[in-house]
């Protein structure tokens, strides 16, 4: 076995590279020898960081320059009763974060929800994009390349899909600005959160685009897809899974279980989450939906940074009267752009793989697809679940009080 010591001694010397480790030791060595390199360098302890239970060779496809593990606390919430299109039934949801009451937020908002007799969830919209860029010398060759494309959009799908078992194309949008050409590529990439294969798709298609219009790629990604980034578009057209859950609560589980009333929590959400977040120029009119989502992320393996257009979601509180003259709680959120997949990326790392088996999602679904379809599904349950908390939480007035009664 390679001494980790004599490793770290000839990267200060210069004589090896941090990326080039794997070719002189195996993963675990490699990760042991920048440690200790790391230590010496800025006088630090890694203990904890060297501390992880896979084998490190597990998260070559995930990882450069691996020096070990972060690791985030990880619970429990639920269960979660879904009843969706893909998902059904109860499931305990895990959510990893750092931030103290989020998981006793959540889980008291799914109690509600368990009360009321269950959630449904169902995913509107799936398709996931890249938009490359081209140029064209002006508006005459933009509305040939426009043209062109519109007629074959066959052509477009066959050289797409030619790059892949799984994914299929379901659109091509143009968008014009000037001398450049956007074309938004949406695909059904069935289990996977597909931006790998959609770029790898999308490059494909584009080289037939070359081959027949004027037109000439700049950028495989021309921002317009648009991804991890702050997005109208996002918002509007959807990117990955479109998904709404929605629940009932009665008046009187309000008052029980919230303290508040039903109109109370709908006037809190028109003023803090519709009007408050107008007024900000906010996409995401919502409480908090990206905490919960961004916490499911971390433990399954999802890719993090896509929290950005996870924070599109509109939540709807709406009090119901009934003919007593009490009022019911209708509550909904409707994330425009999910990005999940149960196969590929972090999804297949062993912390995030036994948090997806929790959820009994891991893998491929029967039919393809249908297990995204599930995760979305669920993470929308609690993410509305969070958004009845914090809003009963806030109409209430216990915020603060709830975190003071859990030390945080």
């Amino acid at each position: 076995m390679t001494d980790p010591e004599d490793i770290a001694e000839r990267v200060r010397d210069g004589d090896l590279r941090l990326h080039e480790l794997e070719d002189h030791a195996d993963h675990d060595t490699a990760a042991e020898a920048r440690r200790v390199l790391v230590e010496r360098e800025s006088g630090a302890e890694l203990e904890a960081i060297g501390d992880y239970a896979f084998a490190a060779e597990q998260a070559d496809p995930n990882i450069e320059n691996m020096i070990g593990a972060a690791q985030v606390p990880m619970g429990i919430v639920g269960p979660v009763p879904v009843d969706g299109g893909a998902a059904d039934g109860d499931h305990y949801l895990p959510l990893a974060t750092t931030e103290g009451a989020l998981l006793a937020s959540v889980n008291r908002g799914l109690g509600v929800i368990r009360a009321a007799g269950g959630a449904e969830a169902r995913v509107t919209k799936n398709g996931m994009t890249r938009a490359p860029v081209f140029r064209v010398d002006g508006v005459v060759e933009a509305a040939e390349t426009v043209e062109w494309v519109g007629d074959n959009v066959e052509a477009l799908r066959e050289a797409a899909e030619s790059t892949t078992s799984h994914g299929e194309l379901l659109d091509v949008e143009p968008y014009v600005v000037g001398d450049s050409v956007f074309l938004r590529f949406a695909y059904d990439t069935k289990d996977a959160m597909g931006m790998n294969m959609a770029t790898i798709a999308t490059g494909t298609a584009c080289e037939l685009v070359e081959s027949e219009t004027p037109a000439s790629l700049v950028a495989l990604s021309g921002n317009l897809c648009s991804d991890k980034k702050p997005a109208a578009v996002n918002a509007v057209e959807g990117r990955g899974r479109s998904v709404t859950a929605d629940v009932l609560v009665p008046g009187e589980l309000v008052e029980e279980r919230l303290h508040t009333t039903a109109e109370a929590i709908a006037e809190a959400n028109t003023r803090k989450n519709l009007i408050g977040s107008a007024k900000a120029g906010s996409l995401g009119f919502n409480a908090h939906a990206a905490n919960v989502v961004g916490a499911a992320f971390l433990a399954t393996g999802q890719d993090e940074a896509q929290v950005v257009e996870a924070a599109n979601t509109i939540t709807t509180m709406d009090a119901r009267r009934r003919d007593d003259g009490t009022s019911d709680l209708y509550a909904s959120v409707s994330l425009a752009s999910l990005e999940v997949g149960t196969v590929g990326g972090g999804t297949k790392l062993p912390t995030q793989a036994e948090a997806l088996d929790i959820l009994g999602l891991r893998g491929g679904g029967d039919p393809p697809g249908s297990n995204a379809d599930a995760l979305a599904e669920i993470f929308a349950v609690g993410a509305l679940a969070g958004e009845l908390s914090l809003l009963g939480a806030l109409s209430s007035r216990h915020l603060a009080s709830a975190h003071e009664d859990l030390g945080r």
